[in-house]
């Protein structure tokens, strides 16, 4: 193969590489994906408006666990089970539906929108030490006895979900 047949090959191919990743970096980057609802079919066969209705579901992202430290003092390290961090969210929901004219002339839609918000999550994990102390110099290099140790580590959730709701006159 030429040498030129070969660069424009592999810029063809860096072209191409670049393209997916541009298309798959929008849905990786907002971590939910949207979930559209389709009721147009419904809605022309009926002759009736129907609610607009959205949704966002979350996409879990594992983190890099803490693992097992070295803590003076002990023969097990701390956190023998590691927890796990996962990312993610909570769903989301945006809903757009008509309304009788109930309130007066000015609101004949109802709007409410929920969406995905942020969540982090850490999973439990495990703390033990053995019934055993260090080496004691002045036992010859024995270790002592004492009282074993075991924990659970709580696992975590943390969040902060949001929502609107409003009317309008549907424009």
């Amino acid at each position: 193969m030429k040498p030129t047949t070969r660069g424009t090959l592999a810029a063809v191919l860096a072209g191409v590489a670049a393209a997916v990743g541009a298309a798959a970096t929008p849905a990786a980057a907002a971590g939910t994906v949207p979930v559209p609802v389709p009721l147009e079919g419904a809605e022309s066969s009926l002759g009736l408006e129907l609610p607009e209705v959205g949704g966002e579901v979350p996409v879990p992202m594992p983190g890099d666990p803490a693992g097992p430290r070295h803590v003076e003092g002990r023969l097990l390290p701390e956190r023998a089970v590691p927890q796990l961090p996962v990312s993610g969210g909570l769903p989301g929901l945006g809903l757009h539906a008509p309304l009788p004219h109930v309130l007066g002339e000015g609101f004949d839609h109802l709007a409410v929108d929920a969406p995905a918000s942020g969540l982090r999550t850490l999973a439990p994990g495990l703390t033990l030490d053995a019934p055993l102390t260090p080496p004691n110099p002045d036992a010859f290099g024995l270790p002592g006895l004492k009282l074993p140790e075991a924990g659970v580590l709580t696992p975590v959730l943390q969040t902060v979900p949001g929502a609107d709701l409003g009317l309008d006159d549907g424009r």
